[in-house]
């Protein structure tokens, strides 16, 4: 009897933590305790982005994503975020007391980007985290004088750091206004696996598609917290079009 007891407070116990973290199944409170469930209250769109009215465990906040359809009552889930206090949407004219800004959001739970291998984590290519398109087919862009490839920047990255250099390549991701500037991917056609891809923050704007050269500061790991971290990453850059 007392065996049974025992057991019956363990289920009860472990019962309740699965509800408050809202996670569907054992396996995946174990693989990404810090997963979010959230249910869509409030849905407005943007040319860049989606704002997010959610709700998780009663508490509303706004999440923004990259553009995407979604709807009032959908449920999501997410890993990380990074949050951004009075935040000014320029496009909708509206300040955010909070908002989050996720990387990665799935109608399926997804996995811990603390279990992931660096090459898993959202951000970036392998050097610096998984970029969401992978190398795009087609791209040939040829170095502007007095340029660095971006295979030749992540080869000889310890050369570079710190320094001022140009880049020239092809936008092939582009999410505006976070923390104040301007995060795009440019990628030239060099490199491979884990050397094709590079992040530049800039105040200036560009399209997607569009050939650019940056000139700015190399830094390596890059550490913002909140599971964005880069390995190489080209900081405060002019964009030379």
């Amino acid at each position: 009897m007392r065996s049974l007891f025992i057991i019956l407070a363990v289920l009860v116990v472990f019962s309740g933590c699965v509800k408050k973290n809202k996670v569907p199944t054992a396996q995946n409170a174990i693989a990404n305790p810090s997963m979010h469930e959230v249910k869509v209250a409030e849905v407005i769109q943007t040319s860049q982005y989606t704002y997010l009215k959610v709700s998780e465990n009663g508490v509303e906040t706004w999440i923004a994503v990259t553009r995407m359809e979604a709807a009032a009552g959908e449920t999501y889930y997410y890993d990380t975020a990074m949050e951004m206090t009075n935040f000014k949407s320029k496009e909708l004219n509206r300040t955010f007391e909070s908002i989050l800004f996720v990387q990665e959001i799935s109608k399926q739970p997804v996995a811990s980007t603390a279990a992931m291998q660096p090459s898993e984590m959202p951000g970036a290519a392998t050097h610096t985290g998984k970029i969401p398109d992978g190398k795009k087919e087609g791209i040939s862009v040829t170095p502007a004088q007095g340029s660095v490839s971006i295979a030749d920047l992540f080869k000889n990255r310890s050369n570079y750091a710190g320094k001022v250099i140009k880049v020239k390549g092809q936008v092939v991701k582009i999410n505006e206004q976070v923390m104040g500037k301007n995060w795009i991917h440019i990628q030239d056609g060099s490199g491979s696996t884990d050397d094709f891809d590079l992040t530049i923050t800039t105040l200036d704007g560009c399209k997607m598609d569009e050939v650019v050269t940056c000139e700015g500061t190399i830094s390596l790991k890059k550490d913002f917290t909140h599971g964005y971290f880069y390995e190489v990453i080209m900081e405060d850059a002019k964009l030379i079009k």
